[in-house]
Order: C-alpha cells, then sequence, then structure tokens
C-alpha cells in the first residue's frame, strides 16, 4: 500500500473503534428500555406503534414464543414481497413498465430479501420497478437487519439472565431495533451520500448518445439464459454495436444506506458498489465500509454492557478484529503481487482487473473483506477477477459462518456460539464441567452451538455436491475447471451464510439455483437462529455459577487466542477439502 492507502485504512479503524464504545453503550440502553437521547423524540411514536399492532410492551417470551414470532413475522414479509414481485407491472412507480418476476425468481428474491441474504439473480435498473426497490426491497432491508438484532438481543438476555425463562418481547426488540438504531443512522449516511453524488430521484431513465458507437463481444445466451458454449466447453461471444446509452435513474441513497448498515447488500444497480450512482467517490467508499462494520462490532460491546462485563465485549472484538485484518492483509498481498500469467506477458504490477482505479486496491480489499467478513454482499469489486487465493479469502470468510465480525446481530450469535464450543473442548481438556460466564455448558448447549455453527456450512457441501452432478447447474457455470466450481462454491456459500455476493460466471436466474439457492437462504438464515435462542432459553434458566480457580477465564487474552483457533480448526476441518479441489487447484495451475 502506498501512503495513502495506509493512511486511509488507518483512519477508517480508528473512527470504527472510537464509536463502538458509545454505539454500543447507546444499544443497550435502547434494548434495556431506559432512556436515550433520542427518547423525547422516539419514545411516542413507539408507544403508537405498540397500540395501533396490540403489542403489550411489558410482556415478555420464552425462547419458544420469541422464536415464533420471529419465524411467522418473516413468513409474513415472504409472501408480501412475493406478491408484490409478482403484481409488479401493476403496481405504482414504474416509469420503465418492467414486467412481473417469474415465479421462481420472485421466490428467490423474497426468500433473499426476507433472510438477509440480498442475492440477487436479476439486475436491478433492468427488472425492479421504484415501487419494488422502495417499499419492497428497502423496507426489508430494515427489518431483516432488525429481525437479526433482536435474536442477538434475546441471546445476550439468555446469559445475562438467572432462573427465568424470559427473554424479552420479540415486537419490542424489532421496533426499538428498527426505531431508535436503523432509522436515525440511515437518514444521516443516505443525506452524506447523496452529497457525494449518490442519486435520489423518480426520473425515468436516460437515453444519451454515444459520442461514436462502440463495438464490443458480449457472452450469448440461450432462451434460458444460460451462456452458450461451443463443443470444447468454451463459451460463445456475439459482437454488439451500441449507438447510445440508457443512464438509470431511481431513489438509489436511501436504500444504499441500509443495505451497507443492515449488512443488507443488495445493490440498487447490478453493478452495486462499484456503480457510480451507489458509490462515487474514495469518501463514500469508505463510509459504506464504516457502515458495514458498524453495528456488527458495536454489538460486541453491548454484550459486554449487558453481561454486566465489557471485557467479555472487547475479548469477542478482538477475535474479530485479528480474523479481519489478517484476511485483509493476506488478499491485499495476493492482489498487489499480480498475476503470473500476465506477468509472463510482460505486464507487471498488481491484479487491477475487477477493481475499480477510484477507490485503489487497498480500497477494494477492504471493502471485500468487510463485506464477506460480514453478511453484507455489497461489492465495489468483481470477486471472480480476483487471483484464486485473492478468491479464496472472501469464500472462506463466509464459509466460518460470517463472524468476523458478522451480519447485525447474527455475527455476534455465531461468535457465542463458537464461544460456547471453545469453553466446553477446553472443560473436556482439563477434566472439568466448563463455564461461560457463570453459566454451565452442558449437552443441549452444545448441541444448539454445533447447530448455530454449522448448518449454513453442511447445507453448502450438500447443494454444491448436487449442483457438480446436474446437468441444468452444470450448463450455467460460464467457466470449466477448478474455476468453475468455486463459482458454484461460492454461490452456495453466499446464499447459505445470508450473505448475498456472487462469484459472477454462473447464470444464477435458473429453476435450480433460484429453487435450491432459496432452500439454502432459508436453512442458514432460520436452523442457526431458532438453535441460538433454544441455548439461550436454556442458559437463561440456569443458576450463576461463582468463578473459582479452575474456572477458564474467557476475559483475556490466552482465551481470545484458543477461540480464534477453534473457529479456524472447524472451518478448515469443514472446507478445506472443497477449497483444495477450487481455489487451491487453481493457484497450483496458474503457478506451474
Amino acid at each position: 500500500m502506498n501512503v495513502y492507502e495506509s493512511l486511509q485504512t488507518v483512519l477508517l479503524f480508528v473512527v470504527l473503534l472510537a464509536v463502538v464504545k458509545p454505539l454500543g453503550t447507546f444499544m443497550a440502553r435502547v434494548f434495556q428500555g431506559e432512556r436515550t437521547i433520542l427518547s423525547p423524540v422516539l419514545a411516542p411514536a413507539e408507544s403508537l406503534l405498540y397500540g395501533v399492532c396490540g403489542v403489550n410492551s411489558e410482556e415478555e417470551m420464552d425462547w419458544k414464543r420469541y422464536a415464533r414470532a420471529m419465524v411467522l413475522f418473516n413468513l409474513v414479509l415472504f409472501a408480501t414481497l412475493f406478491a408484490m414481485l409478482m403484481l409488479q407491472h401493476l403496481l405504482p412507480l414504474n416509469p420503465q413498465k418492467f414486467p412481473a418476476f417469474s415465479w421462481q425468481l420472485a421466490l428467490n428474491t423474497a426468500v433473499s430479501f426476507t433472510t438477509n441474504t440480498n442475492w440477487q439473480a436479476y439486475a436491478g435498473e433492468q427488472a425492479a420497478s421504484y415501487f419494488t426497490q422502495m417499499v419492497g426491497l428497502t423496507v426489508h432491508n430494515f427489518v431483516s437487519a432488525a429481525t437479526g438484532i433482536a435474536v442477538a438481543i434475546a441471546v445476550i438476555r439468555g446469559f445475562a439472565r438467572r432462573t427465568t425463562s424470559a427473554l424479552g418481547n420479540f415486537w419490542v426488540d424489532l421496533t426499538r431495533a428498527t426505531l431508535y438504531i436503523l432509522v436515525p443512522i440511515s437518514l444521516i449516511a443516505a443525506l452524506v451520500l447523496v452529497s457525494q453524488g449518490v442519486i435520489q430521484n423518480f426520473s425515468a431513465y436516460q437515453a444519451v448518445s454515444l459520442v461514436q458507437p462502440v463495438t464490443y463481444d458480449t457472452p450469448k445466451r440461450d432462451g434460458t439464459g444460460s451462456p452458450v458454449k461451443d463443443p470444447t466447453g468454451n463459451p460463445v461471444t456475439e459482437r454488439v454495436t451500441a449507438k447510445e446509452v440508457t443512464i438509470p435513474m431511481g431513489p438509489v441513497a436511501s436504500q444504499e444506506a441500509i443495505k451497507e448498515l443492515g449488512t443488507n447488500g443488495g445493490g440498487f444497480f447490478n453493478a452495486n458498489s462499484a456503480h457510480p450512482f451507489e458509490n462515487p467517490t474514495p469518501l463514500s467508499n469508505m463510509l459504506e465500509i464504516l457502515l458495514i462494520l458498524l453495528i456488527p462490532f458495536s454489538l460486541t460491546y453491548t454484550f459486554g454492557a449487558m453481561v454486566g462485563n465489557t471485557r467479555q465485549g472487547w475479548t469477542l472484538l478482538g477475535v474479530m478484529l485479528l480474523i479481519l485484518l489478517a484476511s485483509f492483509a493476506v488478499l491485499q498481498g495476493v492482489e498487489s503481487g499480480g498475476n503470473p500469467l500476465v506477468t509472463k506477458l510482460g505486464v507487471h504490477g498488481a491484479n487491477m482487473e475487477g477493481k475499480d482505479t477510484r477507490f485503489g486496491l487497498a480500497g477494494s480489499s477492504l471493502f471485500t473483506v468487510a463485506t464477506t467478513g460480514t453478511s453484507c454482499g455489497a461489492v465495489n469489486t468483481m470477486h471472480d477477477s480476483l487471483t484464486p487465493i485473492g478468491g479464496m479469502i472472501p469464500m472462506s470468510l463466509m464459509l466460518l459462518g460470517e463472524l468476523v465480525p458478522g451480519g447485525v446481530g447474527s455475527g455476534l450469535y455465531t461468535m457465542l456460539a463458537f464461544a460456547v464450543i471453545a469453553v466446553f473442548v477446553s472443560g473436556l481438556m482439563i477434566g472439568r464441567t466448563p463455564e461461560y460466564l457463570g453459566k454451565k455448558i452442558e449437552v443441549r448447549e452444545m448441541w444448539m452451538s454445533v447447530v448455530t455453527v454449522l448448518a449454513a456450512g453442511v447445507m453448502v457441501l450438500i447443494l454444491s455436491g448436487i449442483a457438480m452432478i446436474s446437468p441444468s447447474a452444470v450448463a450455467a457455470m460460464a467457466n470449466p475447471g477448478a474455476h468453475g466450481l468455486s463459482e458454484v462454491l461460492y454461490a452456495f456459500a453466499s446464499m447459505a451464510n445470508n450473505n448475498g455476493s456472487a462469484f459472477a460466471g454462473l447464470s444464477a436466474n435458473t429453476t435450480f439455483y433460484n429453487i435450491l439457492g432459496a432452500l439454502a437462504m432459508i436453512v442458514g438464515r432460520f436452523a442457526p437462529t431458532v438453535a441460538v435462542l433454544a441455548m439461550a432459553g436454556s442458559l437463561a434458566e440456569k443458576k450463576y455459577v461463582p468463578p473459582s480457580l479452575g474456572t477458564l477465564p474467557t476475559d483475556k487474552v490466552p482465551f481470545a487466542l484458543w477461540l480464534t483457533l477453534v473457529i479456524l480448526i472447524v472451518g478448515a476441518l469443514t472446507f478445506f477439502p472443497a477449497l483444495s479441489l477450487g481455489p487451491i487447484v487453481e493457484h497450483l495451475t496458474m503457478t506451474m
């Protein structure tokens, strides 16, 4: 990195870490029902919402009721968005007269935005009306993110409370997450983004004539949208001449802010955060990275504050930061080294294919690890253009369960599940009943932690295997060999871990990927959330056990290192064979 990129990166993390404590403290006060600086303005609106919806804000739920409310709420959200996509051509704010989605694509998209995945098997500016983008997708960006935060808060209560079955009220937690946290920050962020050039309007698309015609080659596709290949398996291209270009418009800034803050990631445009109308300047790029990491990191302090030991939160944050920075260093290093095959042709320098010179190599690498270390999925770089080892970094961050720092809420409760596993294993090693935060970790908590950690990964391996023996799935791959496997593995890793980014090169808008992808997203979202709520319910009913000489300190550096090791070992044992057949083989082939 040059001096400018180094200063930019350091400044970003300084600002991020400086905000963790005040925002974490604020969120703890919000979810504990304490008065905050926003209470005079928002408390009346909160009370009004409870009255209109018939919610008793004083009533608390056990884990089963909490999970049931969460699942039913998301089921209604799914049905609403699915209907909206199927009826898009009849709804207002559709100046481009976009038709309705096909039922397979509508199913996949509705599941995607309901589960906070925001996987997009369509180009936003070519398929979704302004009404769909605002009332459908943007609203889901808020409530799906709020759902993740609510579950994390319930899990924190499971650790903090004693001899009770109550974990809070889902409707109250959902309302407060949206009203006090997501909406105010998104409003400020949207205004800053507009100042940088992100558009916000309802204008019709603008057709602009080119100064001179442009001729280029584009992949040829058949009637189903799949790439056409020649007898040797290589993609067939066709030459196209363009004389004018259509510039899309729309209410972008309002969606851009919450898509990053809520670690949603669904882009208004197909190019996502690489599009100049979504991410126009280096400053907007840094702001969007900050938004992606802001809540997941701050929730660690919220955890520490609510359990009465802030050092516990700093320990989890340290583990997240360590793995994230290590991933950034590796990605930055391999991309700086360039592509050996290109170097042999006499072209030296960093691998800048698929990256925007506005952001530079560091800005692109940092965005890549931030968006895949969380469940965001927004991209300012084409991950398909990364070197094999470079591409393995974002893939691995997703396969680890997206916990460095993970999605809003989901990253924290996944990290807590890993912490339970780490404590349990360490207890077995010394022959003592493991304890975490004064709660004995027994068989039930261990099982629920394993489900939380491995549910998404198991789906990735099963569905990737099915894809490799399904002709329709293989036909959708634009690249053969190891890189084609990487594309499929990355796609299911992204969907099952509720990320939403894509390796590209894969025609995902097919019946196979739409339906199996929807299954991966549902299991990847709701199996861990229900399991971790069950674990929280069990922990909340336990008595507090005072620490003794045999208690493992979980707020010190040795435990942080042990937790990091457990995370890496679980990831390696689960996914190393698959990675060996994909990016590792491709790297060896490239360097031979």
